[in-house]
């Protein structure tokens, strides 16, 4: 019987199916687990090879789990609203919920080719009306609530109204204004348009106007980790400043307890840190520095109050409010054009750039403790959202400052002695301050606290505490995405009630932008008549509460039931890429601390444990064409030619044997290619570079799963190295993995003798092979060390097969542990064997150590202190046994025939050494 692995998955694929195996129940005896994927955006391409690597990881975790005995939960779903649908669309002419369901039954349907074991029953996609309409239900959570800082927790917007009523707000400092205070009289006093105003100035979620991201070829605004060096993610289109009135979710409340819970979950080091840089918490102070013929002040953020005699300059951001009214008429010009040069810039490209630029704007302002005049400039490393826009440069003591202060030839103030040797900054807090008045021989780690002292005391600053991560941006100009439940009647913003939840996305036949950077929503006469909200929410709406939804997809009455929510609890293992550290993963955070807030749900960290899959790199192919010819030459004799390097499908390719005739039929520029060979053969270049369709290195899965089948395919994958590890594929490395497959078939059936499995006692030899794998690979699996666990199933089946094993008692054994990685393998052979039910409900093999205790030691046997042979010994031997049988040995007399024996050295348990 051939090992005809498409017929036995496409089998028994029907059968799980048939019988909905996978299907979970919310109600079990047995202890949960739950694990997730993070779910993937059905684009037009389908799948690759590097796509599956995080797919396939998870299922053999929670096949694994279920073997063990967990309840698991294990399911899948679409991210489908948000900008790349929405672009594919346009650039295919079709409309976004028809690509998008395409898009999405062609993953489907790859994702069923390499048989995962999801529940599809609870299946989400976030474009769906019955799903939308809870995220438009949380939204609204989050509009009717503020952040209470005195209990640290999001509470109804009610309790604040109430709370104004009778108190103001003295004991509540507003999040957007610190300086807006009110009493209770002055409360009633207002009107409903300035009540509601203040009230939008606390709640979680609020509209207001600021400076984003504003795309202009994608019509929207984009959110910082959607912008990269100045370009968009999607589809690399320039990026720029604007203001416009934006929905914002006020994440900057949270920042504590986002930073305090990454200490109770289980994420890696460094994905912590990226959060914890993000979040950006610092300690400080705010000082307002009065401006030279100027009523006002301009204030400032510093870590380091220490240093306020070391200000030479002043470097606030270009977009800074103040810039306009503060420029004389002599310095207007240039301060414009350097404006204009920034605004082209995104804030990541402003922070990286290691270029100095910046702008005097001929404006002073006062140290107010020396009466010191200190110039004002602007520079793009300096942005408006963090702190207040504005620091104070001391270049003895900052790096950044030292520069620039060398490039724009400012004079430096040495205010730490011999700690600057004026060669470079010293950021040291050690130093004994010098030129500083009252700091005078005092250290700076203590002078911090007397200058907190004295800007309090004089009125003209405090101590702060500062984030760097600022609101959220949560509002999209464009057309697929969520629309808000909100109607804006006089300028007020009115939420939709839960019964008229969802407000359903319109039909539109035109996506353009609508007027005034609004989006397409405001094209449509009866949504605006209606007034609706205009803007659509972004892409990360949805998938900020998806895992919460799997638990209860089809419960019409509530987003996730709060019985079954504290059933699943948390996520148990979350498995993604690293690239959505600090967007969705922090989202989802907040998300779920607010639904805890207010009681919905029952924790307040969405996931225990993430586990970062790398990514499965490209191995590309090219060719080189001689410059100006249809000449390609070989890799191997390109020496001094000038040739152009591109690209070439690795699909045409046998390793780095080019197929030159289908080389020539691939393109039409192609077909009268003619080729320099080196022996025969066109050899291509290798490089190793991210997996894209732009660069002809993708490789369909669906190609492999039909060549090598879908359980070679699982294995290969994770054969391949760490799960966590980014890797380059290759193609050839498979068949070994294949051949590994079809050698543990032959185990069961013999190509001539048919079938060869029998219903035997183990031997205590095929015990301890059995059993030693069981410990690996239960460890190994448990750990997420797949690779190592694939290389022990091999090493296990060779040693099985060089003694001639094929026991059913062993086989099956060995099939209940392969289930996870290549189940249709075993589900196929578990058949064959006999045995019952399905073997992905087979209870895991305990290990058990009395099968690889060793019962006897290989003993070195030296004579005169060199090893002449091995001797076998039982380890309970006694000296007098071990002297008895190594004497006995016909290898040990032919060293010491007829010479006389001094003494025996035995040392047990690891030599025995004869002295002549």
């Amino acid at each position: 019987m051939e090992y005809q692995f498409r017929a036995i998955e496409k089998k028994w694929q029907a059968v799980w199916n048939e019988q909905k195996a996978y299907q979970v129940s919310n109600e079990s005896d047995k202890p949960k687990f739950y694990v997730l994927d993070m779910f993937p955006y059905p684009s037009g391409a389908g799948l690759h090879v590097g796509h599956p690597l995080g797919y396939i990881a998870s299922d053999i975790y929670s096949r694994f789990k279920r073997l063990k005995g967990f309840n698991v939960l294990h399911p899948m779903g679409y991210d489908a609203f948000g900008l790349p649908a929405e672009q594919y669309a346009i650039e295919h002419g079709v409309h976004p919920l028809k690509s998008t369901h395409g898009n999405i039954d062609n993953f489907r349907k790859q994702l069923d080719n390499i048989g995962f074991s999801y529940d599809w029953d609870r299946e989400v996609r976030t474009c769906d009306a019955s799903y939308y309409k809870w995220t438009q239900w949380i939204f609204l959570q989050l509009f009717n609530s503020y952040f209470d800082r005195a209990s640290s927790k999001a509470k109804n917007i009610a309790e604040l109204v109430a709370i104004f009523e009778a108190e103001g707000n003295s004991k509540h400092v507003c999040p957007s204004d610190a300086q807006l205070k009110f009493t209770a009289a002055n409360w009633k006093a207002f009107s409903e348009k300035e009540q509601q105003d203040i009230l939008m100035q606390y709640r979680l979620a609020f509209c207001g106007y600021g400076e984003v991201n504003w795309c202009e070829v994608l019509g929207t605004v984009l959110a910082n980790d959607e912008v990269v060096n100045g370009f968009s993610e999607r589809g690399g289109h320039p990026v720029e400043k604007k203001r416009l009135r934006q929905w914002y979710l006020r994440i900057t409340e949270y920042a504590d307890r986002l930073l305090t819970g990454l200490e109770t979950i289980q994420f890696s080091d460094a994905m912590k840190e990226m959060q914890s840089n993000w979040i950006g918490k610092s300690y400080g102070a705010e000082i307002d520095f009065a401006i030279h013929n100027y009523e006002g002040a301009l204030k400032v953020y510093t870590t380091r109050p220490d240093t306020v005699f070391g200000v030479d300059f002043m470097v606030v951001a270009p977009e800074h409010a103040l810039i306009e009214n503060i420029t004389p008429d002599s310095h207007k010009a240039s301060v414009a054009e350097y404006i204009a040069y920034v605004k082209s810039r995104s804030e990541r490209e402003r922070i990286a750039e290691k270029k100095i630029t910046g702008c005097f704007t001929g404006a002073y302002v006062v140290n107010p403790f020396n009466q010191k005049l200190i110039p004002i400039w602007i520079s793009e490393y300096v942005l408006a959202g963090y702190g207040t826009g504005a620091i104070m440069a001391v270049p003895c003591g900052d790096d950044r400052d030292f520069k620039f202060a060398q490039h724009f030839n400012i004079p430096i103030t040495n205010i730490i002695g011999a700690a600057f040797d004026g060669v470079e900054a010293n950021p040291t807090k050690e130093a004994v301050l010098t030129n500083s008045d009252f700091l005078n021989g005092v250290i700076q780690k203590d002078a911090i606290a007397i200058v907190n002292d004295k800007i309090e005391a004089m009125g003209i600053g405090q101590r702060k505490v500062n984030f760097r991560m600022r609101d959220a941006a949560f509002s999209r100009q464009r057309y697929w995405g969520e629309p808000f439940p909100i109607k804006w009647i006089n300028g007020i913003a009115y939420p939709l009630s839960e019964n008229e939840l969802p407000l359903l996305l319109p039909e539109v036949d035109n996506y353009g932008p609508g007027p005034d950077g609004q989006g397409p929503l405001a094209n449509i006469d009866s949504w605006v008549a209606e007034n609706y909200e205009t803007n659509t929410m972004p892409g990360y709406a949805g998938s900020s509460w998806y895992f919460l939804r799997y638990m209860d997809p089809h419960n019409t009455g509530s987003f996730c039931d709060r019985k079954v929510s504290d059933y699943w609890n948390q996520v148990d293992l979350y498995i993604g890429g690293t690239e959505h550290a600090v967007g969705h993963l922090l989202y989802s955070r907040l998300w779920t601390k607010v639904l805890f807030d207010l009681g919905h749900i029952g924790f307040d960290e969405p996931f225990k444990k993430l586990l970062n899959q790398g990514m499965i790199q490209g191995s590309s192919r090219f060719v080189y064409r001689k410059r100006g010819t249809h000449t390609y030459i070989s890799a191997g004799l390109i020496g001094n030619h000038e040739v152009d390097q591109l690209h070439v499908d690795v699909n045409m390719v046998d390793g780095v044997d080019l197929d030159t005739a289908a080389f020539k039929n691939w393109k039409p520029d192609f077909a009268n290619a003619e080729f320099i060979l080196e022996d025969g053969k066109y050899i291509c270049g290798v490089e190793v570079e991210k997996m894209s369709k732009s660069k002809f290195n993708t490789v369909n899965p669906d190609d492999l799963v039909e060549r090598y089948g879908a359980d070679t395919f699982r294995m290969y994958e994770m054969f391949l190295g760490p799960v966590e590890q980014s890797k380059p594929w290759d193609t050839k490395g498979i068949e070994g993995v294949h051949r590994f497959l079809k050698k543990f078939w032959r185990m069961f059936f013999d190509e001539m003798k048919g079938k060869v499995w029998v219903d035997e006692p183990a031997s205590a030899a095929e015990l301890k092979i059995l059993h030693k794998a069981i410990k690996k690979i239960e460890e190994d699996t448990e750990r997420y060390s797949f690779n190592t666990a694939v290389s022990t199933f091999m090493i296990c089946i060779n040693e099985l097969y060089d003694l001639g094993c094929h026991k059913k008692e062993i086989l099956s054994q060995v099939l209940i542990l392969l289930t996870p990685y290549a189940p249709h393998f075993a589900e196929e052979l578990w058949k064959v064997l006999g045995n019952e039910g399905l073997v992905i409900n087979a209870a895991y093999p305990l290990f058990e150590a009395k099968y690889v205790l060793e019962t006897s030691k290989e003993y070195p046997i030296s004579i005169n202190g060199k090893v002449r042979t091995n001797i076998a010994i039982a380890l309970d031997a006694t000296e007098a046994q071990v002297n008895e049988i190594v004497l006995g040995s016909e290898a040990v007399q032919k060293w010491i025939e007829g010479k006389e024996i001094k003494k025996l050295i035995f040392v047990k348990g690891k030599m025995v050494n004869i002295v002549l």
